[in-house]
């Protein structure tokens, strides 16, 4: 099976998180943010990923050094899990709604770090969660997983069916990208290599 688990210590963090991208029997995560959970829960099951995430950090800072950290161990897990990537799919994307809300997140495994993000979060809070860290954990889980993600907005309202949308659109994106498919043999990149 395709999975991986990282350890990250910092000053800020502790971190055990474990990704298995052939088997979504196991989601379990405590992060100590509630709205983060939901969110990496809503990651996990529409992308059909196994996710194991317990997660100490200084929340009595803020947010912001969590959520981040593990975008990171999130990334490396993928990158780990996915080896040398042959037979990929290597390219997935997803148009998710929720109720007047409608997002969109395209990525390639291309084995180069990018992030395009465009979203009006208006509330700052949504419970203990800043929303402002939501782009954080994106660039976080792009540059460490080596891949480009270009996450949107397309319209919407409510702040929360915004940024549940845009994980939930990664979850399945990132679900496509993974896929192998038989047809391709190799590596799916003219290099031969990503």
């Amino acid at each position: 099976m395709r999975q991986a688990t990282i350890e990250r210590n910092t000053k800020e963090t502790q971190i055990k998180l474990s990704l298995n991208l052939d088997d979504y029997s196991t989601i379990d995560i405590d992060t100590g943010i509630g709205f983060f959970n939901h969110m990496l829960d809503a990651f996990a099951r529409h992308g059909r990923f196994g996710l194991v995430v317990k997660a100490n950090g200084d929340l009595n800072v803020d947010p912001h050094h969590t959520t981040e950290d593990v975008g990171i161990a999130l990334g490396m897990a993928l990158k780990e899990a996915l080896g040398d990537k042959a037979g990929i799919e290597r390219f997935g994307s997803a148009l998710i709604p929720l109720d007047e809300t409608l997002s969109r997140v395209v990525i390639d495994l291309s084995g180069r770090s990018y992030l395009v993000f465009n979203a009006e979060l208006t509330n700052p809070k949504l419970g203990d969660y800043d929303t402002e860290v939501t782009e954080d954990f994106f660039q976080a889980f792009a540059f460490n997983a080596e891949l480009n993600c270009h996450a949107e907005v397309l319209y919407g309202r409510n702040t929360h069916h915004k940024i549940e949308t845009l994980f939930k659109a990664l979850g399945r994106a990132t679900r496509a990208a993974v896929t192998l498919n038989p047809e391709i043999k190799g590596v799916p990149s003219t290099k031969g290599v990503i």
